[in-house]
């Protein structure tokens, strides 16, 4: 059995125990997450634990990250469990901060971080402030926890591209890494949203991962990336999915390609299936 997680829950004690490691030569991994863990994050500790000598994970369910009209209230919040698959897992220490150490002067009056360019388009010209939440906690918790690692789902592809574009132009010390996407055998990504799927709806959206595949050897068969797209939507809608978008973009900078590039591609969609939104990816 794994020993019990150690946890810190303000700055202070986060930072007495990685300051220890780190006058100790050790290299600290970081892995930030909402919770509602399942075994695509445990494989982002499993990774950290591989390539770094110290391990820490984040739980904190970010509500700048969240439109009006999303689960911030209704997502899961399963602490104890989440702490139990980090220790099986490998993390060194669980940082579950409270909302008002990472927003001491609230949400409405935080500091924000905008990232042009990859942060526009895709999710998000679908939910408008997405990023910019998402790229102010993370600059925040890499200021709390000065990683010299920190790892990242490749299924949120475009925040991976987010989040790498900040770290450059904000020139903090730290490599990111992004890690596979797990999948379900059926070929869909795993997500803490997938709870949200009937069993029916569950099996429905590998169809998701069926699509990108298709758009994937549509590219290599010369078509149209436009012919490609509209495909795209069209199989996902008579599937019952309601599509936000199926793209292929420059897998560097998510920029729209020109119609001669065939590869350094990455196919994206985004589509609502019963309660969930499913995004997934596949590289070209």
């Amino acid at each position: 059995m794994p020993n019990e997680l150690a946890r810190a829950l303000d700055a202070a004690s986060l930072r007495s125990a990685v300051l220890a490691w780190r006058r100790a030569g050790e290299r600290i991994g970081f892995v930030p997450t909402m919770g509602n863990l399942h075994a695509g994050h445990h494989s982002l500790v499993a990774t950290a634990r591989a390539q770094t000598d110290r391990v820490v994970a984040s739980i904190f369910v970010n509500p700048t990250q969240f439109g009006p009209n999303e689960d911030f209230a209704a997502y899961p919040r399963t602490l104890e469990a989440d702490a139990t698959g980090l220790a099986a897992s490998g993390c060194d220490l669980l940082f579950a901060p409270a909302a008002n150490v990472l927003y001491p002067f609230g949400t409405d009056a935080s500091v924000r971080v905008h990232v042009p360019g990859v942060s526009e388009g895709l999710c998000g010209a679908f939910r408008p402030g997405h990023f910019d939440g998402v790229a102010t906690v993370v600059a925040k918790l890499f200021n709390l926890v000065q990683p010299d690692v920190a790892f990242f789902g490749r299924k949120d592809f475009q925040q991976l591209r987010v989040i790498e574009r900040m770290v450059r132009d904000l020139a903090m010390p730290i490599e990111i890494v992004g890690v596979d996407t797990l999948r379900e055998p059926n070929g869909l990504a795993m997500s803490s949203r997938n709870q949200y799927l009937s069993a029916e709806e569950r099996e429905r959206a590998a169809e998701i991962h069926r699509t990108l595949t298709a758009m994937r050897d549509a590219v290599g068969q010369g078509r149209s990336f436009a012919a490609i797209e509209s495909a795209a939507v069209d199989r996902l809608d008579q599937s019952g999915f309601r599509v936000d978008y199926a793209a292929i973009r420059r897998a560097d900078d998510l920029s729209v390609p020109a119609e001669t590039q065939r590869d350094g591609l990455v196919a994206l969609i985004a589509a609502r299936l019963g309660k969930a939104r499913l995004i997934d990816n596949v590289l070209i």
